[in-house]
């Protein structure tokens, strides 16, 4: 019995977000609040470039493809948490737990592939901007977004599939508050750490080398735009991919402690504080520094508020 309602013996218990934190009411309340805003934000670029042509360019294609990544990320995680919150079920079935975790793994790793496309692109406007246009046509963009979508699902699909079947011998309470890889892993009472091994070297793949390619996609930005003559050109090429390099560090830092690293070895005060940060209030913040940063996105928000108002 969990919360006074009967469960099954497949369910998992989810403990919630830092049970132990003597205002965790606070902390759901806060959470709760972070998730409206960053839902309503990533709603309103997405509304914002879609509704304004002079954003109909790849760059901001892209970030629209970001932005439903992350107010679907977010909804795949807090609606389930508030619900436990509310409700005092803690439960969450064998079922549930492995569609939150797949869905989870699948928008993750389509950002981050989303994240890097995203440098190639301003690599391509700064350094070859002649050829801007020809190589970011909109079919390459077109299969770019597929290739994203598909790599994140195939990737999904196994990582879920194989630690859902790990035994699971003891306790079914997971200190977390939603179903990730590293803290199922935890659970089981075999040996793991062949798979925490190819877990690792998936995350290599999938985080190490595109963070090392946006790094140097930026070093031959940055190198580009100091041989610049324009400072006008200049200050536009940096605030543009500044906003872009602080998301990424975002992004990358939290899921590479996460995933580089064996499960064993975290805490899971630590696993909540990282995925707290980097599931919940990036998202949030990802529509603040695109549009706080970018005069574009600014100018398309003031010319939308004028419509709201004369209507």
């Amino acid at each position: 019995m969990v919360g006074g309602n009967a469960s099954s013996v497949t369910d998992f218990i989810l403990v919630g977000l830092f049970p132990e934190f003597q205002h965790s009411i606070v902390l759901d309340f806060v959470v709760i609040f972070i998730y409206i805003l960053a839902f309503l934000g990533n709603l309103l670029l997405i509304v914002l470039i879609w509704g304004d042509s002079r954003l109909h360019t790849p760059m901001y294609i892209l970030l629209s493809q970001l932005s439903p990544i992350d107010l679907t990320l977010t909804s795949t995680i807090v609606p389930k948490t508030a619900s436990n919150f509310f409700t005092g079920k803690r439960t969450i079935s064998w079922i549930g737990c492995g569609t939150q975790s797949f869905f989870y793994l699948m928008l993750g790793v389509s950002e981050c592939l989303i994240l890097t496309l995203m440098a190639y692109d301003r690599y391509v406007a700064v350094c070859i901007p002649l050829r801007y246009l020809t190589i970011m046509s909109p079919r390459f963009c077109l299969h770019m977004f597929a290739g994203c979508w598909f790599g994140g699902s195939i990737s999904s699909f196994i990582h879920t599939v194989y630690p859902m079947h790990f035994p699971i011998c003891g306790s079914r309470e997971i200190h977390h508050f939603f179903c990730e890889v590293p803290v199922l892993i935890k659970l089981s009472c075999e040996d793991t750490s062949v798979y925490q091994l190819v877990v690792v070297v998936t995350s290599i793949v999938l985080l190490v080398v595109p963070f090392s390619l946006i790094i140097a996609s930026y070093t031959l930005i940055f190198l580009t735009v100091l041989r610049m003559n324009s400072v006008k050109g200049r200050k536009k090429a940096l605030a543009t991919c500044s906003s872009h390099l602080t998301v990424v560090s975002l992004f990358f830092g939290p899921n590479i402690f996460i995933y580089m690293t064996f499960a064993s070895s975290h805490s899971p005060e630590q696993d909540q504080a990282l995925s707290l940060f980097s599931n919940i209030l990036t998202p949030m913040l990802n529509p603040l520094i695109y549009s706080l940063r970018n005069k574009e996105v600014v100018a398309a928000l003031m010319k939308l508020m004028g419509r709201c108002g004369v209507s």
